[in-house]
Formats: C-alpha cells, structure tokens, sequence
C-alpha cells in the first residue's frame, strides 16, 4: 500500500538517459497530486480536473469514518470535481501542503504515497474548521507525457477541529 523502497531512483546511474527519463516521470507524478490539491485551493476547475483520469475513483471513505462520515466513493474525474468543487466553493476555504512523497513506476502504472495536510475553514466563520494529516494512496496512469490519476484513498491519522461541520457527518 505505502511506498517503502529502499531507493528513489531504479534507473541505473550509468544510463543517464534513463535516468533523466525516470526523474521526469517523478516529477509529473508528483505534479498530478499538486494540480489536486491546488486545484482544490484555487478552485479552478480546470486545473483541479487536469489530475483525474476520466475513469477516476477517490475513497474518502477511510478518513471520514474517523468521525462518522460515510461519504460514496467518487467515480468518474466530472463527478469527483463537480461534487468537491460544488461543495467547498463559497463555504469551505482550503490550504493542502503535500510531504513525505514516495513513487514507485512499473511501465505506464504508477504508485504514489504521500502525506497530505489539509486545512478546511468555513468561508463566513473560520473558527470554525477542520485540520487533517491524511495518507494518501494514489494509483496513476501515464497519459502521454503528464500522469493521471486512475484511483485515490485518503486516510486520516489524525485532526483537530470539526470536520463533521465541514465535511457532514
């Protein structure tokens, strides 16, 4: 489930292009997680839907069972920016601060694992809020040169403040 590969890189040191090739890789791995996240931030459909595969899946089901939350799993990139976007926009102000990235590629599949803050402030009132630390498990696909994601799980270890009032219970 976590990426705990001993290294970073696979590629041989001495084959420099395959090097750089695995390292662009990383980094538009990475970057679909950034263009989630702020996307969510800014708001911006375009850039928040530039994450998803069209078939895309998101489970926030494991971190909001944390406090009694039992939201659907998210089928389909429309779906999942519709439904997010429609419901923080106007009420829900959000900060995301990604870390603790690890990335595993097997041809055009990707794994990724990281760690994700999210802080959730009620537009008209932000003493009231919600502070979460969740791992996320991401499953990506290659598209040309940029990656996707295919399927995301979003757990939750811990948080402060209230994220029923944010989220629904």
């Amino acid at each position: 489930m976590y990426g705990i590969d001993e290294h970073a890189v696979s590629a041989r040191a001495d084959d420099g292009d395959a090097v750089v090739r695995e390292l662009r890789d990383r980094v538009e791995i990475l970057d679909a997680l950034h263009r989630f996240a702020l996307g969510q931030d800014l708001k911006d459909a375009a850039l928040f839907a530039s994450a998803f595969a069209a078939d895309a899946e998101l489970d926030f089901r494991p971190a909001a069972s944390r406090w009694g939350g039992r939201p659907p799993v998210m089928a389909g990139r429309d779906t999942i920016v519709t439904t997010i976007l429609a419901s923080f926009t106007g009420r829900i102000d959000t900060t995301h601060q990604v870390t603790n990235a690890r990335i595993a590629i097997d041809g055009d599949t990707a794994r990724l694992t990281a760690l994700v803050e999210a802080q959730h402030l009620l537009t008209a009132d932000h003493g009231t809020f919600a502070l979460l630390k969740n791992p996320y498990d991401v499953e990506l696909v290659r598209d040309g040169e940029r990656w996707l994601i295919r399927r995301m799980r979003i757990a939750n270890t811990w948080y402060t403040g209230d994220p029923a009032t944010i989220f629904g219970a």
